[in-house]
């Protein structure tokens, strides 16, 4: 049970580019903290380049939680992060650190940081539906969704495969939309914040291609092909990852260089304005400008407020 003394939970949120890593680097800094990570995809080892995964030498000798932990065959669901990560700032609160939690899946986030509890899982269900997808494709069952439920429908994106067969999944066994068993706004631990990174969409478009282009420089199509020499196109969660799906498709022939690179661009912009509108739907974030030259001091004044507030269970 936390007391007056235990440090907050202090999460990093925002779209992808918008500049959360180094504002948590800030935070760790400032407030004797550790970094954990929220990012679906930086879990697994290896995928460097194309999760933007800041390099050990860059982490200001900070330590950095869930990076690294999994390999590319590695399946991984919300349910265990939730688990890990849970665990993981349990340990850091507990030697009296303070946690601060960056990456950019939203629903990652939220089932960290709020109360949600995972509904159950159907085997044959399950597996018929991963038998569909292999079959008919994401785009067919995505539709299927939209018709029992559009609002999870509207969440998930059409490629993401995965998330589309437990959200039918969900449905089919509950009787219930898969919304519904998404988190409330309802913090685990009252001593919690959400910053948000607040950048215009000019902006950001311009500095996801500027990413992007970074990344296919810096050898992203060798990484990829390393990648799938260890077993990534056989895996079911890293080969879906933005960027590694089109370089895939590239060196299987599908794409050229330049539609590969273009569509990384694309599906990356998409992402981002999913995750802003995530975000924006949360009335508990707190947003931050990205060009505030007072970013830092502007962010730890905030967590200061709750520095005080009366603890729960």
């Amino acid at each position: 049970m936390p007391t007056t003394s235990t440090p907050p939970i202090v999460a990093v949120v925002g779209a992808t580019a918008s500049g959360k890593t180094g504002l948590s680097l800030d935070l760790a800094e400032r407030l004797d903290g550790e970094v954990v990570n929220t990012d679906a995809m930086q879990v697994y080892r290896g995928m460097d380049i194309g999760t933007a995964k800041l390099p050990v030498a860059e982490r200001r000798g900070i330590p950095h939680h869930l990076l690294d932990t999994l390999g590319v065959r590695d399946p991984a669901t919300v349910a265990e992060f939730q688990g890990w990560a849970r665990a993981e700032i349990g340990t850091i609160r507990g030697a009296g650190r303070t946690p601060v939690l960056v990456g950019g899946s939203a629903l990652y986030t939220r089932a960290i940081v709020d109360r949600f509890e995972f509904p159950g899982t159907d085997e044959a269900v399950r597996a018929r539906l991963e038998a569909e997808l292999d079959e008919v494709g994401s785009a067919v069952l995505h539709e299927r969704l939209r018709q029992v439920d559009p609002e999870a429908a509207d969440r998930i994106l059409v490629e993401n495969g995965r998330r589309i067969v437990r959200a039918l999944e969900v449905v089919e066994i509950t009787g219930r939309p898969f919304t519904a068993s998404l988190p409330t706004l309802d913090y685990a631990d009252p001593r919690t914040i959400q910053l948000g990174v607040d950048i215009d969409r000019p902006t950001l478009d311009v500095r996801i291609e500027e990413r992007v282009d970074a990344m296919f420089g810096a050898g992203f199509v060798d990484e990829v092909e390393r990648l799938l020499d260890e077993g990534l196109a056989e895996g079911r969660t890293a080969p879906t990852a933005i960027g590694y799906r089109e370089v895939i498709a590239h060196l299987r022939g599908e794409l050229t260089y330049v539609e590969a690179r273009d569509r990384t661009v694309f599906a990356t912009r998409r992402f981002a304005r999913r995750q802003d509108s995530w975000f924006r739907k949360d009335p508990r974030v707190v947003w931050l400008r990205y060009d505030d030259p007072d970013l830092a001091d502007r962010a730890v004044a905030e967590v200061s407020k709750i520095g005080q507030a009366a603890t729960g269970p």
